[in-house]
């Protein structure tokens, strides 16, 4: 660990423990937002590529390939 985050431990041990459990809600709650944005910008960026026709058109090619495969006798194993 950087000396920064250990002098950080040092100073949330003397805090009270009320202000402790203030501190791990703020942190948790950080982590949650920057998790959620995340998660949006992927579902956004999966979204983008759904609606590119570039991708679109590539997709069919590989369904088209590959649809031989469907009566292969493999369906829902």
């Amino acid at each position: 660990m950087s000396e920064a985050v250990l002098q950080l431990e040092a100073s949330i041990r003397e805090l009270a423990r009320e202000e402790q459990l203030w501190l791990l809600e703020r942190i948790a709650h950080w982590l949650y937002e920057r998790e959620t944005q995340e998660h949006m910008r992927w579902v956004a960026s999966l979204d983008e590529m759904a609606n590119d026709p570039a991708i679109q058109k590539e997709n069919q090619l590989i369904a088209q390939e590959f649809a031989i495969t469907e009566s292969d006798g493999l369906e829902g194993l």
